[in-house]
């Protein structure tokens, strides 16, 4: 590694250190790492920052919510919700934050990231509604964002005339969002978004990407109205759930997921999302939710050579339009889906019912592989399902049955206990059979989707003291049938430990260990492939710590184990330093790190969160040898008025080009920058 750039980068990084503030939340960041599993760089999860950042702005009224508002806070888990409300009832409106501290699971750390996100008493509601009030007392926020690569990559050049795949449009990635937002009960959101590569406009469609959508909560019987993009998550994800999902994770409790029921769509991913009309209607304790979704969705074809007609062979998920192929698959298959689910709620019972309807233009044609010979084929599906909740005592018990008609089951069953005030554990069973299919499925498994998967799933969370807390799971699973670079039906298991230390107030020590054991061809040179075990395991030890009111430090260093069987052992490591200044009050803030990585290739590659502009996001993955440092740095113009800069710069050892295929970059660095202009008013 250059010294002399490492040196540079340590002088510029302290320097900057005592002229900035932290503008990002530790809280949220907090949260966001500890819900997120299995991360990867090319996922967005914007639509949590800013669900956060809306009620860290548009705090919660504690005296006026509901368990669905309440459940969009993420970290707040079943057994503490209904503890809530338990204890409403029991003993009416809460008069001061210090009453929170009597509900049974709510410990001072929880206490704490509650009251980042909601209060006592603070507006809410259609009181004294006037469309005169809605434009005078309504928020605006226009935010504009542009990034790009500092160094040109290979795809931009690519002459025109040379026959080969380029790409098409400018290297500039720029997204612009607009909120509206009144009371916390009527939403319009926009965005128009353009990635790396594609055009800025395009004569046959305008801009590339384009969400929209107006929400509207709690109008008389009307739970939620939403007219454009939106999301559907019903039960545990096995029938229907779109948009945002999690899996395992550091919160042991975050695979029990929590229905949000119909949700408005914000993000800029461009997939996973319905568009049309859907709307939640309430009456009694039953809600009725009927939707209606009309989408072009990009998929890639493969020409029939019976009927000579485009079969689907794969919907698209990366949003990516920025090569003729690209292009071409494009917006290339209409969908439309319609269908309703009928709830019934009570304090502590929860049953829905969930059937929808999904038509294609085209048909889906099954791959020709062994693994794929149960994939769904034809151009309709109707699926159906059944999910339950049900609170006895310091218990919930959670589930779901879902089926798609023609084809396979795939259910869940589990529990949450509190065994005592300090120790509380989940347990859940899945089978999702392996001719289940469904075009929204995010049911909790170790594959991205619910099918060909049997396991089971069993969390500790331990807090003997205010400084102490453990959690502790262990996931066993099997694959019945064959998987992709899986010639056999497989199994593993998934274990996490975490432990957390605090001091006091100020101070917080965390280590975590993560293993996990699958199986996967190995290399032969036969004509039949073998399976074999593949181990990977990582290690973390961090340190959060306040120095002074002003100034807050954090390190963090991680380490990698991956073995193969029969091949040789793979390992890594990352070590970063944060360093946060933070001033009572400025119009300058920012953050900063600066981190060292060594590993042995793609296998024993390390991912972790980072600090981004304003419902930014960014986990950038660390393979081979290399430092890499970022900034972020934000002014406040004048009231209203914001303006977010982020450099970042990564460079590898002895490498000659950065990245692969047209994102390649000739050197051993690559950097980017990142501007963002906010207006409020």
């Amino acid at each position: 590694m250059n010294f002399k750039t490492v040196s540079v980068l340590f002088l510029i990084f302290f320097a900057i250190s005592k002229l900035c503030a932290q503008d990002n939340d530790p809280i949220i960041e907090e949260i966001v790492e500890n819900v997120v599993a299995n991360q990867t760089e090319d996922y967005d999860y914007t639509e949590l920052t800013e669900r956060l950042n809306y009620y860290r702005k548009h705090p919660i009224n504690l005296n006026k919510t509901s368990k669905g508002q309440l459940q969009e806070l993420i970290f707040l888990n079943p057994l503490q919700i209904n503890a809530f409300f338990d204890h409403i009832a029991t003993n009416g409106l809460l008069i001061s934050d210090l009453e929170l501290q009597s509900i049974d699971g709510f410990d001072l750390q929880t206490i704490k990231t509650l009251l980042h996100f909601a209060h006592i008493n603070t507006p809410s509601g259609f009181e004294n509604f006037s469309f005169k009030r809605l434009f005078a007392d309504g928020t605006h926020d226009l935010l504009i964002r542009y990034s790009r690569y500092l160094e040109t990559q290979k795809g931009f050049t690519i002459p025109a005339d040379a026959g080969k795949s380029r790409y098409l449009g400018t290297p500039d990635r720029v997204l612009t969002r607009y909120r509206f937002n009144f009371s916390n009960n009527i939403q319009f959101s926009l965005n128009i978004d353009k990635d790396a590569g594609e055009q800025f406009w395009n004569k046959q469609h305008g801009p590339d990407f384009v969400s929209g959508s107006l929400y509207i909560r709690d109008y008389k019987n009307f739970k939620k109205i939403a007219v454009g993009d939106y999301a559907l998550q019903f039960g545990q994800g096995l029938t229907l759930w779109s948009g945002l999902g999690f899996g395992k994770g550091a919160d042991v409790f975050a695979v029990a997921k929590q229905d949000l029921g119909l949700r408005t769509y914000t993000s800029s991913n461009e997939y996973s999302f319905f568009r049309g009309l859907a709307a939640q209607y309430h009456f009694w304790r039953f809600d009725f939710t009927p939707f209606v979704s009309y989408n072009k969705l990009d998929a890639g074809t493969d020409l029939n050579p019976i009927t000579n007609a485009e079969d689907i062979s794969s919907l698209l998920e990366t949003g990516l339009h920025r090569t003729a192929t690209e292009l071409k698959n494009r917006r290339r298959v209409s969908q439309l889906v319609y269908g309703g689910n009928l709830a019934y709620n009570n304090r502590k019972l929860s049953l829905g019912l969930t059937a929808y309807q999904s038509y294609y233009s085209e048909d889906f044609a099954p791959g020709s592989s062994l693994y794929n010979q149960f994939d769904f084929s034809g151009k309709q599906l109707a699926n159906v399902g059944f999910n339950y909740s049900y609170t006895l005592r310091n218990t919930y018990f959670f589930g779901e049955v879902a089926h798609s008609l023609g084809y396979g089951l795939a259910y869940i069953n589990g529990i949450i206990s509190s065994l005592s005030p300090n120790v509380a554990a989940v347990f859940f069973h899945r089978n999702y059979q392996k001719n289940y299919y469904s075009f929204y499925n995010q049911g909790i498994g170790e594959s991205s989707t619910a099918v060909n998967e049997k396991g089971f799933y069993a969390g500790l969370q331990i807090k003997p003291n205010k400084k102490f807390a453990v959690d502790f799971y262990t996931d066993l699973f099997k694959f019945p049938w064959l998987k992709f670079g899986v010639d056999a039906p497989s199994s593993g298991y998934d274990l996490l430990a975490q432990f957390n230390y605090m001091p006091n107030k100020t101070t917080r020590f965390t280590l975590r260990y993560k293993h996990q054991n699958k199986q996967k061809n190995l290399a032969s040179a036969g004509f039949t492939n073998t399976i074999g075990s593949e181990n990977k395991s990582n290690y973390r030890a961090e340190v959060q710590y306040q120095i002074s009111k002003a100034i807050a430090l954090r390190n963090r260093i991680e380490m990698v184990q991956y073995q193969l069987e029969q091949s040789t052992g793979k390992y890594g490591f990352l070590i970063y330093q944060d360093v946060a200044y933070s001033p009572l009050s400025s119009k300058w803030s920012g953050n900063m790190r600066l981190s060292l990585f060594d590993t042995d290739g793609f296998d024993a590659r390390i991912y972790a969160y980072e600090s981004d502009v304003l419902y930014g996001f960014s986990i950038p993955g660390f393979q081979n040898q290399g430092l890499r440092f970022y900034g972020n740095l934000r002014c406040q113009l004048k009231r209203g008025v914001d303006i977010w800069l982020k450099y970042s710069f990564t460079q590898y050892a002895d490498a000659e080009t950065v990245g692969s295929g047209l994102d390649e970059i000739a050197g051993d660095s690559r950097s980017e920058g990142k501007v963002q202009l906010r207006f409020q008013f």
